[in-house]
């Protein structure tokens, strides 16, 4: 069985290393003595598998090492330590971030398979060698699913679809990627995978007449121009045929009227020549030309893609490269392997792929946990991407639908997370806008501005999404911390204490009582309504420490609210309170406070209820923009709607929301959601609004 790899080995690498390797065999083959595959086979096929797999990338000898011993330490009782001894510290550490995590009992499936995923990203981020290994072994345990039931095979070639396939393209292992999309295809879809091959052949036969017209009308004219070239029909593969059908809403023919050409040629300067002669030949679709050498793709991938019309008006799609791109399109990063050749310059795709895992790094950081993260790296395994500019001409490569925010983010965290607006092409543009290759893009940015939660809604990039996200569960925590001692110090200030006379010993007793982990996750749980202070102030004031509190206007102190915006602070939707109302807060579980206007009916159910509920009073110093609803009783006129709408806007006012309800001929009901800043600001508007002659009565709804 080794022969064969063996023989493969000797072409590249020095007979000391394939020794070594042979040795890793040879200890493998022992350690998986008497274990079998579901297939019946011996168990040692699959290293072996994995290892005659890279050897075809021509990897270096200690990946070759690590791919024979992948499983020892997952399946057999060898350690770490032990392969760090006998075979060196680097295979230790290659092994064991391929290895699976330990069964987790409480643990789900998917909460598994993230865990599995996260640890092999770190080890990826110290070695990349690591998820090479990792896609040699994913590769033949999918050309051996046939002997798994239905669902399990299903659920692997999902997973191979979903994450490995999209890291096999930007590593750039097209060969791999493709491989991984057809059996996955396969497993998924055996009857649809089947009716297409089958279909794809028949077509193979009616076309090879044009096929070989084509190639040949190509292959001449470059050679009577001295151009070296080789001439390749490209066969699209079953899964992406699969994919324009069901997204583009196409037939399998109008698909296969396209014919596709690969061009191979010795140098740069050839790819551009090639380029003009076969222009020259048939005509250039407009628009269509696209040149991947001169600003590579983010796996590193470099050609020159052009459509022509040819002959009868068929459709040729053709990419023209040199030999060492058309290598690292199929290979990637193995295509020029740093490792095997000892050279310190690493190559572009290499520093690309060292790129990438330093986001992955940086996610994993950020990240709740590790299906959060999971999800992330999946947002971010994209297949097009669109090349924008910075100020200074530097080109950022970024998904397709990315968004400023998005290229803000990707230059730098703080500067997304100070972003305050953008300069596209030198005019001021949305933020939510998306950006389109060969724009110039520039963040405008402000040392006090925070991300802002709505910026979710529209942001592409698994890196973008992260730290926002990081940003506001940090934002969230100190919030519902520093909301939390208000709340304990209100509650304590009834039982004749406060928050900052507190005791270490009343603290501990608390942390006993409760079984919380510390004090500050308390104060948490009382800000975001998961705790009742009052239960928590009963508990650190024992009955017989307690004072009578003399002082009526000192007991149940209102709690001052002094921030517009915050997470752990909402407004009732129900009444829309603002600055100047008469106010009262309830707590809501997962949400922190709740205010509404004191009159708002909704609270009736909640004041059964005193210990949830707590007085509060505005700041004087307030400041921001509230929500309040208005009702505006009109005689219908036309072009009031606009004139309403102008008079507000006016005053300072944002128009959220306006409808129109027609009561009847002669009275209409207009509807107007708008912020204010406060009563004062709410009465200038309203009596503005009255000024205009169809308008009959303006009001507030206050939910009573």
């Amino acid at each position: 069985m080794l022969q064969g790899l063996t023989d493969k080995l000797t072409l590249y690498l020095d007979p000391k290393e394939v020794d070594r390797i042979e040795r890793a065999y040879h200890f493998s083959e022992k350690c998986h003595l008497g274990q079998m595959r579901q297939s019946g086979d011996p168990y040692i096929t699959h290293p072996l598998a994995v290892a005659n797999i890279l050897a075809d990338m021509r990897m270096d000898h200690e990946s070759l090492m690590a791919a024979l011993l992948h499983d020892v330490i997952e399946d057999t009782g060898v350690t770490k330590g032990q392969i760090s001894r006998r075979f060196g510290r680097t295979v230790a550490d290659l092994v064991d971030g391929v290895s699976k995590l330990g069964e987790v009992a409480s643990a789900s499936r998917a909460e598994q398979q993230a865990e599995s995923f996260q640890k092999m990203t770190l080890a990826m981020s110290r070695d990349i060698r690591v998820m090479l290994v990792k896609l040699a072994d994913r590769l033949h345990n999918m050309r051996t699913l046939g002997v798994l039931s239905p669902e399990k095979k299903r659920r692997i070639a999902r997973e191979t679809i979903d994450i490995y396939a999209p890291i096999a393209q930007r590593l750039g292992i097209n060969d791999v990627r493709l491989e991984f999309e057809d059996l996955g295809f396969a497993a998924m879809y055996p009857l649809r995978h089947r009716r297409l091959r089958e279909a794809l052949k028949a077509s193979r036969k009616n076309r090879k007449e044009v096929v070989s017209e084509i190639h040949q009308s190509i292959e001449m004219r470059l050679d009577k121009e001295m151009v070296k070239v080789k001439v390749k029909g490209r066969e699209k593969h079953l899964w992406s045929i699969y994919l324009k059908m069901r997204e583009k809403k196409k037939s399998f023919r109008d698909i296969m009227d396209v014919f596709a050409f690969r061009l191979i040629v010795d140098n740069v300067d050839d790819c551009y020549r090639a380029l003009g002669i076969i222009h020259n030949i048939y005509k250039p679709v407009p628009g269509e030309f696209k040149d991947y050498i001169a600003i590579p793709k983010a796996n590193g991938y470099q050609s020159l893609h052009t459509v022509l019309v040819g002959m009868h008006g068929v459709i040729i799609e053709v990419q023209i490269r040199t030999t060492e791109m058309e290598a690292m399109a199929n290979f990637g990063i193995a295509a020029h392997w740093e490792y095997k050749t000892g050279n310190s310059n690493i190559a572009t795709s290499q520093k690309k792929a060292a790129r990438w895992i330093q986001g992955l790094l940086e996610m994993q950081q950020q990240a709740g946990n590790s299906l959060e993260f999971l999800e992330h790296v999946k947002a971010d395994l994209f297949p097009d991407e669109v090349y924008v500019f910075t100020p200074k001409g530097q080109i950022v490569e970024l998904p397709l639908g990315a968004t400023p925010i998005d290229f803000a983010y990707s230059v730098h965290t703080g500067l997304g997370n100070r972003c305050i607006a953008c300069h596209v092409d030198g005019e001021l543009t949305p933020l939510s806008e998306p950006l389109k290759s060969g724009q110039k893009v520039e963040i405008v940015s402000a040392a006090g501005a925070q991300p802002n939660p709505n910026w979710l809604n529209f942001v592409v990039t698994a890196k973008a999404r992260s730290a926002i996200r990081h940003f506001l569960k940090n934002q969230q925590h100190d919030e519902s911390v520093d909301l939390g001692k208000r709340l304990l110090d209100q509650a304590l200030s009834n039982l004749g204490t406060s928050y900052n006379k507190l005791k270490k010993s009343q603290i501990k007793m608390l942390l006993k009582e409760t079984g919380a982990p510390t004090f500050e996750f308390v104060l948490q749980q009382i800000g975001l309504g998961n705790r009742v202070p009052f239960a928590v102030a009963n508990l650190m004031v024992p009955v017989n420490k307690r004072k009578i509190v003399e002082d009526k206007k000192n007991s149940n102190l209102p709690v001052v609210i002094d921030a517009s915006e915050g997470l752990l602070v909402q407004y009732g939707r129900c009444c829309h309170p603002i600055p100047g109302d008469p106010i009262l807060g309830h707590l809501s579980p997962g949400k922190g406070l709740v205010i509404h206007h004191e009159s708002c009916r909704n609270l009736k159910e909640i004041r059964r209820f005193p210990e949830k509920c707590m007085p509060l009073v505005w700041s004087s110093v307030v400041e921001g923009e509230f929500a309040v609803e208005l009702k505006v009783e009109v005689t219908p006129e036309r072009g009031f709607i606009a004139a309403l709408a102008a008079r507000m806007t006016e005053e300072d006012a944002t128009i959220e929301h306006i409808s129109v309800d027609e009561r009847d001929a002669l009275t209409s009901i207009v509807d107007v959601v708008l912020t204010v800043k406060d009563r004062i600001h709410l009465a200038d508007i309203m009596r503005r609004a009255r000024s205009l002659k169809p308008v009959r009565k303006v009001y507030r709804v206050k939910n009573k």
